[in-house]
């Protein structure tokens, strides 16, 4: 359904003209890192005020931005130029709520759509959805609500979320909203990951279409705050990623009407130490990998570029309170290495993709929004992928 009787503001009536600024230099960081023998390092691109939440790719290579605080830009990585999104809707950006992820619909050139997520307010209370509009020049035009999660709460935490594509689907992860027993119970979106059409609408063959008082929307259930969703580039499976309390974060193979415990089954503990459900339980699926002390996962991406050949197929997760970008390597489906990366530079990470010049790409907390490039590509003025020719953009 359209925003009907929502008010609809231009990004540069949110964002003083002081609130984007380019990074000083497109120079590397001057450190060199080692990674399976691969010397990479960090190249700033562009550093905003606050949380630079989501990002994704347009076809023309220029990057698609959200600030949590409630605007969108398209930023250029050749250039280094900025211009800010109108036509944005407003969004409730209190506590951990705000404008949320964004990403472009894989057949952007011939829809123009922009998918992204954002907490709003229903009444006094808030919740996690999901809204769509046409990018076209720098405007969004025929914006949408495609979702919106029942059953709004008071609480300014826990929204989630993040938005993923496989196929004609569109997978949207929500969050518990702290009321736990909403993640078990199926006539609540609170606590999971919804597949639905490109319209918003439940997808065919969901697991609970017709179960009696369940929301049709729903693929899996008993989440607690995931913040990271990726498809497999090989197998097409969609891994999700979630914290847990005081410790317990979670990365999970989604599968079909699957329970992932919360709070019923869970490694983590109460802020005081006691414990909450038990590590196992029949019938609800074990983590791939699971995290105590707390690293608070938010965004995961697959690597399947050239750049870096040695990171093909492994998976990369940001890392808030463990600051840092996490890689695990990945074999038939279990991890069997991990490897920290850029702790010293002090960062909460917020999200991370793979561009398609085959760079790494990641946000942060701080508002900067970098990449990973061999070493000396920072320095020279500009990184080049490999069969991309000097002086053109990426394509």
């Amino acid at each position: 359904m359209a925003f009907r009787g929502w008010m609809v503001v231009s990004a540069f009536s949110l964002v003083s003209s002081a609130a984007l600024t380019a990074a000083s230099a497109r120079a590397g960081s001057g450190k060199a890192y080692v990674s399976e023998g691969m010397k990479y390092e960090v190249e700033v691109l562009l550093e905003a005020d606050g949380v630079l939440w989501g990002f994704d790719f347009l076809p023309d290579g220029n990057i698609v931005a959200s600030r949590r605080a409630g605007d969108m830009f398209v930023f250029d990585v050749r250039t280094g130029e900025r211009a800010r999104i109108d036509g944005v809707p407003a969004v409730a950006a209190v506590g951990q709520g705000g404008l949320l992820d964004v990403r472009v619909h894989p057949d952007f050139k011939r829809n123009h759509w922009i998918y992204f997520t954002y907490s709003e307010r229903v009444g006094d209370k808030m919740t996690t959805a999901l809204g769509r509009g046409a990018l076209r020049g720098r405007r969004l035009e025929g914006v949408k609500k495609l979702f919106s999660g029942h059953a709004p709460g008071s609480r300014s935490i826990h929204f989630g979320s993040r938005v993923e594509f496989s196929g004609p689907y569109v997978f949207v992860s929500v969050g518990d909203r702290d009321e736990r027993a909403g993640a078990q119970d199926l006539g609540y979106h609170n606590g999971k990951v919804m597949r639905l059409n490109a319209d918003g609408s439940p997808a065919e063959g969901n697991p609970f279409v017709g179960a009696d008082g369940a929301r049709p929307e729903i693929w899996t259930y008993g989440h607690r705050n995931p913040q990271g969703l990726a498809r497999h580039p090989a197998t097409g499976e969609i891994w999700e990623a979630e914290m847990g309390p005081l410790g317990g974060d979670e990365v999970n193979v989604l599968k079909k009407g699957a329970n992932y415990g919360w709070p019923v089954v869970t490694y983590g503990r109460e802020y005081s130490g006691e414990r909450i459900g038990a590590a196992e339980k029949a019938g609800m699926a074990q983590p791939v990998v699971h995290w105590t002390p707390s690293i608070s996962p938010s965004a995961i991406a697959f690597y399947d570029g050239d750049v870096f050949p040695k990171w093909k197929g492994d998976l990369f997760v940001g890392a808030l309170s463990g600051a840092h970008l996490r890689r695990l390597t990945i074999d038939g489906g279990k991890v069997v290495a991990q490897e920290e990366m850029l702790k010293d530079r002090g960062e909460r990470f917020r999200n991370v993709r793979q561009g398609p010049d085959g760079a790494l790409y990641y946000s942060t907390d701080a508002g900067r929004l970098s990449r990973l490039v061999p070493v000396g590509s920072a320095r020279s003025g500009r990184f080049t992928a490999p069969g991309e020719r000097r002086g053109r953009g990426t394509k």
